[in-house]
């Protein structure tokens, strides 16, 4: 029987080896240990990677394809992002760079307004400001965190962004909008982790999804979400007591708590789908960097979860693709492509970073 078992595990059936294991349990032909660890054995063989690398992949060529057809071939002024970035922080400098240079592969517009590290909050809203008021950009995206004597003002500085104009998704008019049910886009890293479940065809319609973290930038708008598409969600937090008995009844399991391989095994219901946010740098000699890259979750989730996202090459692809779609989507709302307009022209940074 266990083979048996093995075999429609192996072979893709895995609906008739779940009744299977069931029905086997029921009649009590094998003892609960022993079925808990061919269950564990046949997710560590069948276990399905979901690669956002790969997806991500095909979001941006989608996303070029659309403006080349509906912008460069009509000699219209293309989807238009502007980064701000506040401060000297080595990783905010890398990650703005990185999307700068994506966003121009997939033919929007993109540049970086940079300020001082001893910027005051009224600086960064003048700023914000300015953008708003320029009919040539689409997106404005503030990257965060913020220097550490502006982070009281980070809420006031986000809802300066014109809602209209929030890639981000995370002014409280936004937000609202998103809880309410009202919204077109979302914030990046939740609809990038809904776009994976979507492609690896996760269920999700009555299952229980269980999200760890509670930041409004993925904990919570992806609980949204989750609960637009019938799912039932418990978010758990750093105060929440005894997690694994919540962690454990959950059929989806999403971590974002920013701790390496916070979430193991026993934590985790045989045959979940797991989302892993968490991208973490962790000491390590061996590798040639001093470190490695590890995520919230530990590899021995993989010995019994059915799908599950790598890191790296997980959700952190989706986040940058998504919000390359969020930043065409804004613009489209504001001049619908099947009417030209003649405000949609191109800013003078614009003119100097792309060329149609």
């Amino acid at each position: 029987m266990f083979y048996f078992y093995i075999f429609i595990m192996t072979t893709g059936c895995r609906s008739f080896a779940h009744f299977c294991y069931f029905l086997i349990k029921t009649i009590k032909i094998l003892n609960t240990k022993a079925l808990d660890f061919f269950v564990v054995l046949c997710y560590t063989f069948c276990m399905i990677e979901m690669n956002g690398k790969k997806l991500s992949s095909k979001i941006k060529e989608s996303i070029k394809e659309h403006i080349e057809k509906n912008y460069v071939e009509k000699q219209l002024t293309p989807p238009c992002l502007v980064c701000i970035l506040v401060g000297n922080d080595p990783a905010s400098k890398i990650y703005v760079a990185s999307k700068e240079k994506q966003a121009r592969e997939v033919g929007i517009v993109s540049f970086t307004e940079k300020l001082d590290e001893n910027a005051s909050a009224d600086e960064v809203k003048q700023l914000i400001t300015k953008l708003n008021n320029m009919d040539s950009v689409s997106g404005i995206l503030l990257q965060l965190p913020l220097p550490k004597k502006l982070s009281s003002h980070e809420r006031e500085i986000v809802n300066t962004i014109d809602p209209q104009k929030d890639v981000d998704f995370l002014t409280d008019i936004n937000l609202g909008k998103l809880f309410a049910d009202r919204s077109s886009i979302a914030p990046c890293t939740a609809s990038g982790i809904m776009e994976i479940l979507h492609e690896y065809d996760a269920e999700i319609k009555g299952k229980k999804a269980v999200v760890i973290g509670r930041s409004l930038l993925v904990g919570k708008s992806v609980a949204a979400l989750l609960l637009k598409e019938g799912a039932t969600v418990e978010i758990c937090h750093s105060k929440t007591k005894d997690l694994a008995a919540s962690t454990k009844t959950a059929d989806i399991l999403i971590c974002a708590v920013g701790k390496p391989n916070f979430v193991n095994k026993d934590m985790v219901k045989p045959g979940a789908v797991c989302v892993d946010v968490g991208i973490n740098r962790v000491e390590d000699k061996t590798c040639e960097k001093g470190y490695k890259v590890v995520g919230d979750m530990d590899k021995s989730v993989s010995e019994v979860a059915s799908k599950l996202t790598p890191v790296p090459n997980g959700v952190g692809p989706m986040t940058i693709a998504l919000l390359f779609q969020n930043t065409v989507t804004l613009h489209e709302e504001k001049f619908p492509l099947k009417k030209e307009n003649t405000k949609n022209k191109v800013c003078d940074n614009c003119q100097k970073n792309f060329k149609i």
